[in-house]
């Protein structure tokens, strides 16, 4: 019919309900990460919250380490989602996307600490990422944003002059063997600085999240906020300005 030109054929009824049956089982699985703590995750008490059995749930997730695969991949693209968003608005305003995406991720971690912590925290027993999976591309992406908002505006030649301690041949050969794409299209001195960066940031909102830093009270926000500026205006500092 005329009014079907230009139209995208649905995915067959089956594959839908397949789809949102699955859906419907990571959702329920991430409210009991939120209520319990990742290191509870229990196919059983998710399956039983569905009204369903353990063997049903099998036929959607093949087994924990798929669920626990979907979990860590939505939550990576959520937060990387919510950082970009920051980074964009950034942008518009004419801040520093750095301080933007920082402060992105640190909202981020302390409105969603249980799911912050399966990122971040003890690692699951028993648990694998696949290899080159879904989680691999996730943490790439995130990688991605960060390293723009860092290193963005500087050429190749800056970033293999920035001012770094001298690097050893043994991190240097490592440099040389990382694949393309992300930290392995950086010049060695910016993938220390990188580092150096993400470790910084990331360890102070570790520390917050999970409680060490609260005898800081409502200054925990100022303190963060003030490192991410020093912290720029070192990087800054160490790439060459021409």
């Amino acid at each position: 019919m005329a009014g079907d030109e230009g139209s995208e054929a649905l995915p067959p009824l089956r594959e839908r309900r397949r789809a949102a049956a699955a859906q419907e089982i990571l959702d329920a699985a991430e409210r009991h990460v939120t209520e319990q703590g990742p290191h509870a995750l229990s196919l059983r008490a998710v399956a039983r919250s569905l009204g369903m059995t353990v063997q049903a749930l099998y036929y959607y997730f093949p087994n924990r380490d798929a669920l626990v695969t979907a979990l860590i991949t939505k939550a990576y693209d959520e937060l990387a989602d919510a950082v970009q968003v920051a980074v964009d608005a950034a942008d518009d305003a004419g801040t520093s996307g750095l301080l933007a995406a920082a402060e992105s991720y640190r909202r981020w971690g302390m409105a969603n600490p249980e799911r912050f912590q399966l990122l971040y925290g003890a690692p699951l027993r028993h648990y694998a990422a696949p290899a080159e999976g879904p989680t691999t591309q996730a943490v790439r992406r995130m990688g991605a944003i960060f390293e723009r908002v860092l290193f963005g505006g500087y050429t190749e030649d800056q970033l293999a002059r920035a001012d770094v301690p001298e690097l050893s041949s043994a991190l240097l050969e490592l440099a040389e063997q990382l694949p393309p794409g992300g930290l392995g299209s950086l010049p060695p001195p910016a993938i220390a600085l990188f580092m150096s960066a993400w470790g910084h940031m990331h360890g102070l909102v570790v520390l917050e999240v999970f409680g060490h830093t609260d005898f800081l009270g409502e200054h925990q926000a100022e303190i963060f906020r003030a490192a991410m500026r020093n912290m720029l205006q070192d990087i800054r500092g160490r790439i060459p300005s021409d």
